[in-house]
């Protein structure tokens, strides 16, 4: 079970569902490893992880006046200018399993993390991810999106930049789970150490954690069986599902059917009319 953290914020419904989309060779070293890949922070793609926004540069003056006037200006700023050395640096160190935060699958995030139709989406809840994820130093929150140019993050805990992203991205619903590693010997940390892993592998329980399987829409069946297929050679029999946006649109309802809806319209509009 995660650890619960002031800094992580859970979802009102901690039975809410998640998802994780991606294609599937990821799938199979997910089972055959049975664990979850924690990707080293600067190694997702956005420049601004682990960064602050503009607003907590122009505020750090103001917000740390208090330390400001126990020292001389040159020594402030030396301490602000070592801190943000650090920041770039915390990174490096701090590892993040994305989930998408919905009740419903998203055509979106088909597109966005799955190189081809050959891909897939596990469905389960914030909850099992909480329950199954290691006790210790792993912690499990919403992202927050914030303005990067207006709107000041709290400061105070190396954790606050990985639980905030830019507006640009709030479609993404973004859950995460993180954990951090700093390098250290009796109490001193050395975060300028080269690291030459691009992440974890955090073994898990996907029997606790997993609900569902989807393939990707317009997956041929072929495919849907040899995920079924894979999934029996890891002794796993999670609901291997279709896609629902591959569902047939629907233009009419059967005579029967279309026959009671007429009915219950003009009761409707009878009602009304009296």
């Amino acid at each position: 079970m995660a650890t619960e953290h002031s800094v992580f914020q859970a979802p009102d419904n901690p039975n809410c569902k998640i998802w994780r989309y991606m294609d599937f060779t990821k799938f199979v070293e997910m089972l055959q490893n049975q664990a979850l890949f924690f990707s080293r922070a600067d190694k997702l793609g956005d420049p601004f992880e682990g960064s602050y926004s503009k607003e907590n540069v122009r505020l750090r003056p103001q917000f740390y006046r208090e330390m400001f006037k126990k020292g001389t200006k040159k020594s402030s700023a030396k301490s602000l200018e070592k801190w943000s050395k650090i920041t770039k640096l915390i990174p490096r160190w701090t590892y993040i399993n994305c989930w998408y935060i919905n009740e419903h699958e998203s055509a979106a995030m088909w597109k966005l993390y799955s190189s081809s139709k050959e891909a897939i989406a596990i469905q389960s809840t914030y909850q099992k991810l909480f329950d199954c994820l290691p006790e210790k130093d792993f912690f499990v929150g919403k992202v927050n999106y914030i303005d990067y140019d207006k709107e000041w993050m709290p400061e105070g805990n190396t954790f606050y930049p990985f639980v905030h992203k830019r507006k640009s991205f709030e479609h993404e619903h973004e859950l995460r789970a993180v954990h951090q590693n700093f390098q250290h010997e009796d109490d001193e940390i050395f975060l300028d150490l080269p690291n030459e892993k691009s992440g974890i592998s955090v073994s898990v329980n996907l029997n606790q954690l997993i609900e569902k399987v989807f393939v990707a829409p317009e997956t041929a069946e072929w495919f849907k069986n040899l995920v079924k297929g894979v999934l029996e050679k890891y002794v796993f029999d999670f609901e291997v599902k279709q896609s629902r946006l591959d569902e047939s649109p629907v233009y009419y309802l059967d005579k029967r059917r279309t026959q009671d809806s007429i009915h219950q319209f003009k009761q409707v509009v009878l009602k009304i009319e009296k």
